[in-house]
């Protein structure tokens, strides 16, 4: 009678951590918190916010960080980021009766605070604002015959630092690894003083990430 008890316990047992085995496995990913790194690219440009004689080109640069996952049950949640993101551009126009061009190299902190609406387990909606700091600019001068290389790091030159702006876009969930696209705008003018050599722009850019959730 005793063995039968003790078989009878460990067979009970047995099947109470298959289920729990089970539960875990049937529990949605969509209300676990995510934590993991995101690397990819920007294809940025600008445009002048008052529509001067000022044509761009977009620029290609690097984009990665981390990315935070915060459920606010089934459907919603909320995703911070902390970005290294490369902006920029390739512009031409006419000064003073002469050609130009200037290829700009923006080197930004940028940090996104999204919502997440996840109709699906593999597919997460973002939407949000964005704070961007700007760490380092590199522009690269062509005015008539000459070309000019300056690298600055912002001590103090007329360039807004602190932009804010929006971001949209959605992240592909397959197993552990988060395929993004998104596309960004600042919503402030970037340069200050007016200029046609120095053109109230605002960036605007694509970016595709591919990450990996550590969790």
């Amino acid at each position: 009678m005793k063995k039968t008890i003790i078989i009878i316990a460990t067979i009970v047992t047995s099947f109470g951590s298959i289920a729990k085995a089970q539960d875990a496995a049937d529990i949605d990913a969509r209300t676990q918190f995510a934590f993991g790194l995101k690397a990819g690219v920007n294809r940025s440009n600008v445009y002048d916010a008052t529509g001067q004689n000022f044509i761009a080109n977009p620029k290609m640069g690097f984009a990665g960080g981390v990315f935070l996952g915060i459920p606010i049950g089934k459907y919603f949640g909320v995703q911070p980021e902390v970005l290294f993101s490369q902006k920029g551009y390739k512009s031409s126009g006419t000064l003073l009766g002469f050609t130009y061009s200037d290829t700009r190299t923006t080197n930004y902190i940028d940090i996104p605070l999204q919502l997440q609406f996840k109709p699906f387990e593999i597919l997460t909606i973002l939407g949000g604002v964005q704070y961007s700091y700007l760490l380092h600019q590199n522009d690269v001068y062509t005015f008539g015959a000459n070309s000019t290389a300056q690298d600055q790091a912002f001590q103090n030159d007329n360039v807004r630092k602190n932009i804010f702006g929006a971001v949209v876009g959605a992240d592909l969930t397959i197993d552990h690894f988060v395929i993004s696209a998104k596309a960004c705008w600042d919503l402030q003018n970037n340069a200050g003083n007016g200029t046609s050599s120095t053109p109230r722009y605002k960036n605007v850019w694509l970016q595709a990430t591919v990450g990996f959730r550590l969790y």
